[in-house]
């Protein structure tokens, strides 16, 4: 019998706040260097991202090598995710601490209505992943209920989902549940694994 996602939630957690800050970063960069190399990302010009919290891999490598395309971040609205466009010349002045403590967009930016736009990719903060793209989040369910809205996330080409995780929380077994949308492919340091 496995843990629970709750019991293997908080291990991954105590975990990955452990880790050496310069092993953070290096990791981070990686995960970077690999993203910015994939074809994917690079015909992307649409891309949901998240900023970094509580030692998640940080991305802000990543968009402050591509300010031009079109960079959107969410904001916690009750139990929902409203995303914002930011332009990355503007990102210190555009982000401010939301309801977590996480950096989000300020709420005069432009909002984005996603079933309107093509969104290209969905980098999605994932705290562990197993190998079938059952993402184990951090238990709040908004990216599940955003998964869902986006209604023809479904269809290939469109909105594809990305996991964004350190390769040692890759390829743990994960209860999963009827609600969970699996990832479509997962991005460590190590490599990008696209889930069949």
């Amino acid at each position: 019998m496995g843990m629970s996602k709750p019991q293997l939630r908080k291990q991954l957690l105590i975990s990955r706040k452990n880790l050496p800050v310069t092993i953070w970063r290096q990791q981070s960069q990686a995960i970077c260097d690999r993203l910015l190399d994939w074809h994917v990302f690079q015909r992307s010009q649409v891309i949901l991202a998240y900023t970094s919290f509580r030692q998640e891999p940080d991305l802000q490598y990543l968009w402050q090598q591509t300010p031009q395309k079109s960079w959107v971040f969410p904001r916690c609205v009750g139990s929902e995710l409203v995303w914002h466009q930011v332009a990355i010349a503007d990102f210190a002045d555009s982000m401010t601490a939301g309801t977590f403590g996480i950096l989000e967009p300020i709420t005069s930016l432009p909002q984005i209505n996603l079933i309107d736009i093509n969104i290209d990719l969905i980098l999605t903060p994932t705290l562990a992943c197993d190998r079938q793209g059952t993402r184990l989040g951090y238990g709040g369910g908004y990216y599940d209920r955003f998964f869902a809205q986006v209604n023809n996330c479904h269809q290939p080409g469109h909105s594809y989902r990305v996991g964004v995780l350190f390769a040692e929380n890759f390829g743990v077994t994960i209860p999963s549940d009827k609600w969970d949308i699996p990832l479509q492919a997962v991005c460590t340091e190590t490599e990008i694994h696209i889930i069949e």
